[in-house]
């Protein structure tokens, strides 16, 4: 089987690419290598998938219809993964033409290469961000998701309902993943764990929102590309909308991908410097826009689709993580 997977060299798309490769399978990965953070980990998530000779890698963006084309009809996948976005809530409050670009426009690009080279089946990354301020708790995909409160919201959002048309009117097999806080070894440095681990092994200070009053979902970063592969080859057919059951069937499933099991932040600081064996200066501030205060998901859909069940607590996550972090930096 060949898969293609864009954002080979993000963080979920470096393990996923490795995931795919550890079962044998041909795996194409693109990227445009952006420097939304520094590029030097980036291209070390590179080296370590180019060691396995069924990896090839095109430097590629997906905003660019003419050069993704060019390498779908080349590589011809039968399934593809599409992790290439911008990320992260608050940048797009003061950068939003990076994510119209990325998000909206390489999107579409991604399902018109998908309609015209007839692939199998397309897996999307979508978030939780787009529960938005819903006090609906745990998330379920079927409740309402039209108020986002932030631009990154408003864009994956979006990409659910650009998603369904084109699986509504080209009959291709599409499955979107609302994406939870995923955490482990090659994370993003902008992502708080990252933040907090380096505010611990430099003694600085680390700003905690809300006064460190948020619940997130974690889910290991292991479990969730676990998921991921064995939701790709579970096809959907005509089913009934996930978005909204009264309208017409398409092959089209929408799941939440967490762990169901909500962590106060404060508890997070905690295992984490215990994991370092060292304590962290905290300087406690206001909500900062955009973020939600709570975030739970309901998996129970998606348990029933591929029996999906995070396996990984969170001490041991993040000790992972932790001597991941040691080695590295």
């Amino acid at each position: 089987m060949k898969y293609l997977v864009t954002g080979a060299a993000g963080f979920i798309g470096m393990h996923t690419c490795s995931e795919l490769l550890k079962k044998n399978y041909k795996v194409i990965g693109i990227d445009n290598l952006n420097s939304y953070y520094d590029k030097k980990l980036k291209l070390d998530r590179l080296k370590e998938l180019k060691k396995d000779r069924n990896f090839k890698f095109f430097k590629s963006d997906i905003s660019n219809f003419k050069s993704l084309y060019k390498i779908f009809k080349k590589i011809q996948p039968q399934y593809v993964i599409n992790l290439a976005a911008q990320a992260g809530v608050r940048y797009s409050i003061v950068n939003p033409f990076e994510y119209s670009k990325s998000n909206l426009l390489g999107f579409g690009n991604i399902l018109e290469c998908c309609k015209l080279t007839k692939i199998r089946h397309l897996i999307f990354a979508s978030s939780s961000s787009v529960y938005g301020g819903s006090k609906i708790f745990p998330f379920k995909e079927t409740q309402n998701v039209d108020y986002p409160i932030s631009y990154y919201a408003a864009s994956k959002r979006s990409n659910e309902v650009m998603a369904h048309s084109y699986s509504h009117l080209f009959k291709i097999p599409i499955t979107g993943l609302r994406f939870f806080t995923v955490y482990g070894p090659w994370g993003r440095p902008d992502m708080f764990l990252s933040l907090l681990a380096n505010a611990i092994k430099k003694n600085k200070v680390i700003d905690v929102f809300n006064e460190g009053r948020m619940y997130r979902d974690y889910t290991y970063i292991d479990d969730v590309t676990k998921g991921i592969i064995k939701i790709s080859k579970k096809i959907p057919k005509n089913v009934k909308n996930t978005l909204n059951a009264n309208y017409t069937a398409a092959p089209f499933k929408i799941f939440n991908i967490g762990n169901n099991k909500p962590m106060y932040l404060k508890k997070i600081i905690s295992i984490t410097e215990n994991a370092f064996n060292s304590k962290v200066k905290k300087r406690y501030k206001g909500m900062q826009k955009g973020d939600l205060k709570f975030t739970h998901a309901n998996i129970k859909a998606l348990y029933n689709w591929i029996k999906f069940k995070p396996k990984t607590s969170m001490e041991l996550g993040i000790k992972k993580f932790a001597n991941w972090y040691n080695n590295y930096y």
